[in-house]
């Protein structure tokens, strides 16, 4: 088993990690019925994109011997009605490392081959911006 999600009412779950024992919160979003003081769970599959293609580039980066700490990834989630469903995700890594333009497209080209990536229904549009500095 992966996580255990337990129903709290009003819309909102708690999340645990079987391994770690570490917990979050979901809340539906308001313009889904919800009160939105946390994560929803589209949220949670916006960010886990993100989480996963960052992931995997510090993974590559530390068998490039460079250091990705202090990179930061934004992310934007736009939902599609009828039926309702993610329909777009954009992510936006902001990178403040010094690394050659051969590692740059190796990162990248990482990024872009991440699990989550692939396990996304191909409808949903992925914009994937990396600003180097």
């Amino acid at each position: 088993m992966t996580s255990k999600v337990l129903y709290l009412g009003n819309l909102r779950t708690e999340n645990t990690h079987i391994k770690s024992g570490n917990t979050f919160i979901t809340d539906a979003p308001v313009d889904n019925n919800g009160k939105g003081e946390a994560f929803s769970p589209t949220d949670t599959v916006a960010t886990g994109l993100a989480n996963c293609m960052m992931t995997v580039m510090g993974i590559k980066a530390r068998d490039l011997n460079v250091d990705l700490t202090g990179t930061t990834a934004e992310v934007t989630k736009t939902m599609a009605t009828e039926p309702r469903r993610i329909s777009k995700i954009e992510v936006t890594f902001n990178i403040s490392v010094e690394t050659t333009d051969k590692e740059r497209k190796i990162l990248e080209h990482t990024a872009r081959t991440c699990p989550v990536h692939f396990s996304l229904h191909p409808d949903i549009e992925r914009v994937v911006t990396f600003n180097w500095k």
